[in-house]
């Protein structure tokens, strides 16, 4: 699949080519985090059926899990009203998608008023990050697929 197709084109890329991407659990439909793609990150999340984002920070592809061996099974691939944020319904391999270990990156909830207001963390961490992790074993054992399933 060639980076100019037809469907990526329909994506309003921002100025230095990124779009926002909100990774959704299938199922549940818990929002587990959010990120960004180029280009070259959506055809290749297309092609493979995982998630691949675009590490601003890094300045590369970013494979969700070729670390952690957390990976995203991607169901499908939906385009907002403006076309211009990515959603992605997920299958959370191992039921982790946030580098503290949480199922969600969305664990701090605020509490009180505007004045007294805090920040509270409501998600447990499922797995220390810091602990060895059994991601070899992970990636030995999961299923690749070919394309998004429906």
């Amino acid at each position: 699949m060639s980076i100019s197709a037809k469907w990526l084109n329909k994506v309003k890329w921002d100025e230095v080519g990124l779009v926002p991407v909100i990774a959704q659990e299938v199922g549940s439909n818990d929002v587990l985090m959010f990120a960004w793609m180029n280009r070259d990150a959506l055809a290749k999340t297309v092609q493979t059926g995982e998630a691949v984002y675009w590490s601003r920070s890094r300045k590369k592809l970013w494979h969700k899990g070729e670390e952690s061996g957390h990976f995203q099974k991607v169901h499908e691939i939906r385009l907002d009203c403006d076309e211009d944020v990515v959603l992605l319904k997920v299958e959370q391999i191992a039921g982790i998608a946030c580098h503290t270990g949480r199922h969600s990156c969305f664990f701090q909830k605020f509490e009180g008023s505007a004045d007294t207001g805090e920040w509270q963390t409501v998600e447990p961490v499922l797995k220390d990050q810091e602990a060895a992790p059994e991601k070899e074993k992970i990636k030995r054992t999961r299923k690749s697929s070919a394309k998004v399933t429906s």
